[in-house]
């Protein structure tokens, strides 16, 4: 630096104001997803087993609460909690799974508000889905079973968000996340 002058490093990171938001107790936030047009973020909550939806205020960097959901069936009385969550490439859809009812909870999200509604529930055919992907195209869901030993593939239907299982099951030694080669798929 010839003239001594000292520039503030590009992407340094300040707390918004408030710097955090309160979850409810036991909640256990674990997992986070931005709407890819609308100011809205989905928290999935290990512990408890919810999605809470978010509005987020850009400029000031702040998440406002505006729905809470569970991931499980009502009737539902063992014990499970979450872990990844996934949005279709369109906004249009949200997947999380359950790692004890072993099953991916599918909601449909509304294009005004990014509101959640159930649609339904898809087995995972294996136990503890600690990771679940959707494929760049949003064509594919793939579920890491990790106390199963197995990926197994869905494929998604476009018009409904539902899943249905591909037969593709891959074996693998305690799965527990699912990366797709972004390159490899544009080639």
């Amino acid at each position: 630096m010839a003239s001594g002058h000292v520039t503030a490093p590009i992407g340094l990171l300040s707390p918004a104001e408030p710097a955090s938001v309160k979850t409810r107790p036991g909640a256990g936030p674990r997992h986070l997803a931005f709407h890819p047009k609308l100011p809205i973020v989905w928290v999935l909550n290990e512990l408890d087993s919810t999605t809470e939806t978010y509005r987020w205020d850009a400029a000031r960097g702040t998440l406002t609460p505006i729905q809470f959901i569970t991931t499980l069936p009502t009737d539902f009385t063992g014990y499970s909690t979450t872990a990844e969550i996934a949005v279709s490439p369109d906004g249009r859809f949200v997947y999380c799974p359950n790692r004890g009812h072993d099953s991916v909870a599918v909601y449909a999200a509304d294009a005004r508000d990014g509101l959640l509604t159930l649609i339904g529930w898809q087995l995972t055919q294996g136990r503890v889905p600690r990771f679940i992907g959707l494929d760049p195209a949003g064509r594919l869901l793939s579920a890491a079973n990790e106390q199963s030993d197995t990926v197994v593939t869905f494929r998604v239907d476009a018009n409904t968000g539902t899943l249905a299982p591909t037969g593709q099951v891959v074996k693998n030694a305690r799965p527990v996340t699912i990366v797709f080669d972004w390159g490899a798929i544009a080639e």
